[in-house]
């Protein structure tokens, strides 16, 4: 995603044509509301909404993360944790006040889960796009981005089939920060790190945008509402990993020989309909919104890349190991990064330090691969 805010319509957009997309949007949150129900019809408005930020205020991930380790730019990265500080100071009290009905993104900390999110870190620099990044750069019409996209879901299943093996491998007891103790230690944590990404930058280089600042409430605020009404944090890999397994189930695979997929709680969800599954909902909205920002600006008007072979397979084993990794991780910068600092979880923490020397390592990786610098 360019560095760039929402443009001004090319190409013989009107307003009419503005209009028809709104149109078009509002019909299918509540076509979604008819068939599923009203609160998945909000999932649907809110992964629309997750999307229309994401792409239309340019704020992601990975670019950021990549900002910072070549050049010592840290204004996404921090917009990133002012945006988690913002969904602390909510879900800290609403996980605390609403217990037996709202949870929070924890997962364990292990061997397969630090390796996961470094492979992760390094995947999603070779793509340029992490979990949600993957979903906004496809929406957007980005080539590479809607290459990998498949091959994301296909890892994610994936990883979910055999996630029990790796678990074995071991891990630590889950550990979850709570109360007002564990919110001020969450956003110390969130202001030391910001302290030390200004202490690395030049001084010319330590401003945040307003459009970053904007983005980082939006967000926010999203993902306070993403939690009030699915119960749950923002997540991005299970609906994808959801998705290969129900196409995987349509072609007469026999998933029974995974503990994961045969749980009952998984098992059930393959049997119902995607508009039922929170994850899968905001991750459609987040393709929807991202696809209405690029035809608003005037169309879907990426080239094709001039990527060699090498390039290209490159992109296809990087989707797969994004999926596959982030399974392992317990989420991506979103699942586990974002969600689970911003929810208490000691496991967010690993992941960033984890995926951050991870992303190292992918950006080092990118020019010997051929893609682009």
């Amino acid at each position: 995603m360019a560095d760039t805010g929402i443009a001004a319509p090319r190409g013989g957009f009107t307003f009419g044509t503005r209009g028809l997309l709104v149109l078009g949007a509002l019909a299918a949150v509540l076509s979604v509301a008819a068939m599923a129900g009203a609160r998945y019809g909000a999932l649907l408005l809110i992964g629309l909404g997750f999307g229309v930020a994401l792409e239309g205020l340019r704020f992601g991930f990975a670019g950021p993360w990549r900002a910072m380790i070549l050049r010592r730019e840290p204004a996404g990265l921090l917009a990133q944790l002012a945006a988690i500080a913002l969904v602390a100071l909510a879900a800290f009290p609403l996980l605390a006040s609403n217990g037996a009905e709202l949870f929070g993104a924890h997962a364990p900390i292990g061997v397969a889960m630090i390796g996961g999110a470094f492979v992760f870190g390094a995947a999603m620099q070779l793509v340029m796009g992490c979990g949600s990044g993957t979903l906004v750069n496809a929406g957007s019409g980005n080539v590479v981005g809607a290459v990998a996209l498949p091959f994301f879901a296909l890892g994610s299943f994936a990883g979910a089939y055999n996630l029990d093996w790796w678990i074995s491998l071991g891990t630590a007891p889950v550990v979850a920060l709570s109360g007002t103790g564990g919110l001020l230690a969450t956003l110390a944590g969130l202001a030391a790190v910001a302290a030390l990404l200004l202490w690395l930058a030049p001084a010319q280089a330590r401003r945040v945008p307003r459009r970053l600042w904007i983005a980082a409430v939006a967000i926010a605020l999203l993902a306070i509402l993403n939690l009030v009404v699915s119960g749950q944090p923002w997540g991005i890999v299970y609906g994808l990993g959801l998705w290969a397994a129900k196409g995987a189930q349509a072609v007469g695979g026999d998933l029974s020989g995974s503990a994961f997929w045969s749980a009952p709680a998984n098992a059930e969800r393959l049997q119902q309909s995607i508009l039922t599954d929170v994850t899968s909902l905001t991750n459609i909205g987040l393709i929807g919104g991202a696809f209405l920002v690029s035809v608003w600006r005037g169309g879907l008007g990426a080239k094709l890349p001039r990527l060699s072979p090498l390039a290209w397979g490159a992109a296809v084993v990087a989707g797969f190991l994004l999926g596959y990794s982030s399974r392992l991780a317990f989420g991506c910068n979103v699942g586990a990064f974002f969600s689970g600092i911003s929810t208490g979880s000691l496991h967010g923490w690993a992941w960033f330090a984890a995926a951050f020397f991870g992303s190292y390592w992918g950006v080092k990786l990118r020019p010997k691969l051929g893609l682009e610098v």
